[in-house]
């Protein structure tokens, strides 16, 4: 698809270029989306603005970036926006409602028919938010390491460390028992 997406790309054919992306990269950059927001409303506005920020800058792309790899960066700033914008807004009066919120959204969004699945995600849920997005774009999108790294940004050995105590800790996660024993 990618292929595709770059002939259109190189012919000057944005529009038929996009209509190939949105369907390319819709639950991606939803799932990159959620991963940040923690909250199903907010990751699809966000995915929404995603599509509309690629839209605005696709006759600019240059090709230095994969194109997955340009998208995903777009996400990831889209998404830092909007926490910036909640900063100022957010209360924390009721300790419970940030929870709650992000409960009922793992529920409404995890899937139903696949419980190793299930269970990895909410063991990724207990990991801080940089873990996460790289665990989610290493394994879960299959990215490369520096991929990951241009994506969130990063140095790759801060990608690399990210993802060594994100295993970790998800081995402890994963069999508690076995670790208080040892």
């Amino acid at each position: 698809m990618d292929a595709a997406i770059q002939a259109h790309l190189a012919a000057g054919r944005h529009a038929r270029a996009f209509d190939l992306i949105v369907p390319e990269f819709r639950n991606r950059v939803f799932r990159l989306a959620f991963s940040i927001l923690k909250e199903r409303a907010a990751a699809e506005d966000a995915a929404q603005e995603t599509f509309v920020r690629v839209w605005k800058a696709l006759p600019g792309f240059d090709g230095r970036a994969a194109l997955g790899t340009w998208i995903y960066a777009i996400t990831r700033n889209t998404c830092l926006m909007e926490l910036r914008k909640r900063r100022s807004t957010v209360s924390f009066d009721d300790p419970y409602s940030l929870e709650a919120q992000h409960a009922a959204a793992s529920i409404a969004t995890g899937p139903a028919d696949d419980p190793e699945r299930d269970n990895l995600l909410r063991l990724l849920e207990a990991l801080p938010a940089s873990q996460q997005q790289a665990v989610r774009l290493f394994y879960l999108e299959e990215r490369s390491y520096d991929a990951v790294a241009e994506a969130l940004d990063m140095p790759l050995g801060t990608v690399k460390n990210l993802l060594f105590r994100a295993r970790k800790r998800l081995m402890e996660l994963a069999r508690p028992e076995e670790v208080q024993a040892a």
